[in-house]
């Protein structure tokens, strides 16, 4: 199976800065977005995550398998 990957216009990687270096695709009904420059992966499975946890908790990492 061909993963299809493009390009997000104008976008800006928060690891490195670089412009136009962010590349989306969907995995496993994920969306994932990594920047071609410096590596930098964001799964949106993550963000779910992140926007469940309370305020008040301190969290050092969440870890899924890969």
């Amino acid at each position: 199976m061909v993963v299809r990957k493009r390009f997000i216009a104008g976008a800006i990687c928060p690891q490195c800065q670089a412009q136009d270096s962010l590349a989306m695709w969907r995995e496993n009904n994920v969306d994932i977005v990594a920047c071609v420059k410096c590596g930098h992966q964001m799964r949106e499975a993550d963000k779910q995550v992140r926007e469940q946890l309370r305020n008040h908790e301190q969290v050092i990492g969440i870890f899924h398998p890969d």
